[in-house]
């Protein structure tokens, strides 16, 4: 578990004070080719174009990062195991990262920049509007996407775990699916569901001890949150309801130190633009910490046992 923990730590500092190495190295191309050979080779397979095809694609690599993950578990007293973990963390990690595309959109000069910034959190389709809480939606379902799932996976089944999960978003969604029949593209839709539904309430369950614990459970309930139903609708609710207690909690903290009536409206006014973005992307952060500090409260207890 201490390992787990050092690996996690070292893939988000590396992944942050080496920006341009971790964009480098998070290179899928060979994916795509892989899934282009299948098609070629397996066009006429029945299962190959079937709901569970994706399987054929997905088993190759994995199999190869879980005998590498088995044989380096004791090489050098773990530290090649380690090494090999942070290497696979930080490669199924994002593959952009996450608070400088918001910062971006926030500081952007112009209308023009700001839809080409917006369109890197709408993977295969820009935004048509500027709306607040669809921006909001996408930095969670971004956040979903390239960090927490990947985090939450690792910690699971390791290495091969992150890189389960990254191999599966892609090949659910933008160019690399595409190269999937219809019916394996499906498929690897519904595994996209299923691997990200713990997640979602997982990340729903921090947004609630970072934020208003009774605002997010009246919107998980709301949208559908408590059944077993593949879906995450809850996640964006239960986001969009945070952000709209963080602003107004910020605009009674603006009247009580200006002496005026709250009103949101008036002190987002005088904020910076798009504050939803700027809180959404604070509870993010705060959500990680807490997934962070759990894990090291786990790795105390093993200590302590």
């Amino acid at each position: 578990m201490a390992a787990t923990l050092i690996a996690v730590v070292a893939a988000l500092v590396i992944g942050h004070m080496a920006q341009s190495l971790a964009a480098s190295m998070r290179q899928y191309d060979w994916y795509g080719n892989w899934l282009g050979w299948l098609e070629t080779q397996l066009a006429d397979n029945s299962f190959w174009q079937g709901r569970w095809g994706v399987a054929l694609a997905l088993l190759p690599p994995l199999a190869a990062v879980g005998l590498f993950q088995l044989a380096l578990r004791e090489s050098l007293y773990g530290l090649a195991g380690l090494v090999f973990a942070v290497a696979v963390l930080g490669y199924a990690w994002g593959p952009r990262d996450l608070d400088l595309d918001v910062e971006a959109i926030i500081n952007a000069p112009d209308a023009t920049s700001r839809r080409e910034a917006m369109a890197k959190l709408w993977p295969g389709a820009a935004p048509l509007t500027i709306d607040g809480g669809a921006l909001v939606s996408a930095v969670f379902q971004n956040a979903l996407r390239r960090w927490f799932g990947v985090l939450f996976w690792f910690l699971v089944l390791g290495p091969c775990g992150a890189l389960l999960y990254r191999l599966t978003v892609l090949a659910s969604e933008g160019n690399y699916a595409r190269k999937l029949p219809a019916e394996a593209a499906e498929g690897a839709r519904t595994l996209l569901q299923l691997l990200d539904w713990p997640v979602a309430q997982l990340l729903t369950l921090s947004l609630a001890l970072v934020g208003n614990f009774d605002t997010v459970l009246g919107a998980w309930r709301e949208a559908g949150g408590a059944s077993f139903m593949l879906h995450h609708r809850f996640l964006d609710a239960a986001g969009r309801a945070s952000v709209r207690t963080e602003l107004a909690e910020e605009a009674a903290d603006y009247a009580e130190e200006f002496g005026a009536q709250p009103d949101t409206a008036s002190t987002v006014a005088t904020a910076p633009e798009l504050p939803e973005l700027r809180d959404a992307m604070s509870l993010v952060w705060r959500s990680l910490l807490v997934w962070l500090a759990v894990l090291a409260l786990f790795v105390i207890a093993g200590f302590v046992a």
